[in-house]
């Protein structure tokens, strides 16, 4: 059975990215995919060192949030929808920390889930924030999967965020096709059809020694 992990990027547990959040794991539910929800937390969470050690251990070397557990749960997951509230236009400060530690710590085990972005703003700013947290997915050969509309909610208040007809719908579109989709690739196994084979990373630069 699949399984969806949800990552609340909210400082508030149980706010406006929340009630998106919750709107998607509802419909998954109904849908028959289960679904897990972690929250990022309101506490500081270290921005990637670059101390590589991460290429050696599969772990990232701070122990204090839940970037590890992700880490070692990771096989579980066949998609991961990230939601976050959006702060001058881009994602939460502490959410971007927590998504860098953790893609570049995966070394490659995102490929091939499903994922997608969902923002939560009282007003403005909702396209560039998704449009940053959708770069997590394509830069990891992830598919990113849409709905009728960019994944935003709006509102200042869940219950505003309860008024935003169109918002949780878009929600519930977006979990609809991530169902499909999922389904799709549990159906392909048994029909011989097996995952990308890709070639050996080739990694440049822009400067050329002479």
């Amino acid at each position: 059975m699949s399984k969806v992990l949800l990552i609340n990027g909210s400082p508030h547990q149980h706010g406006c990215t929340f009630t998106a959040l919750d709107e998607v794991s509802k419909t998954l539910a109904n849908e028959g995919v289960a679904s897990e929800l972690l929250w990022v937390g309101n506490k500081p969470v270290a921005g990637c060192i670059a101390c590589m050690a991460c290429r050696n251990t599969g772990r990232c070397v701070f122990q204090d949030d839940r970037v590890n557990e992700i880490l070692d749960k990771l096989e579980e997951y066949q998609a991961i929808v990230v939601g976050s509230p959006v702060y001058y236009a881009g994602p939460s400060g502490q959410l971007c920390a927590f998504l860098d530690r953790l893609f570049y710590s995966s070394r490659g085990r995102m490929a091939g889930k499903l994922a997608a972005a969902v923002v939560s703003c009282r007003r403005g700013g909702a396209s560039a924030a998704f449009d940053r947290l959708n770069k997590y997915f394509s830069i990891s050969n992830m598919y990113t999967v849409g709905s009728q509309y960019w994944n935003q909610v709006h509102g200042n208040t869940p219950d505003e965020v309860r008024k935003d007809l169109e918002g949780l719908q878009t929600m519930r579109t977006l979990a609809q096709n991530m169902a499909w989709m999922l389904k799709n690739l549990e159906a392909a196994g048994p029909q011989g059809i097996p995952a990308v084979q890709y070639e050996a990373r080739i990694a440049t630069n822009f400067i050329q020694n002479p």
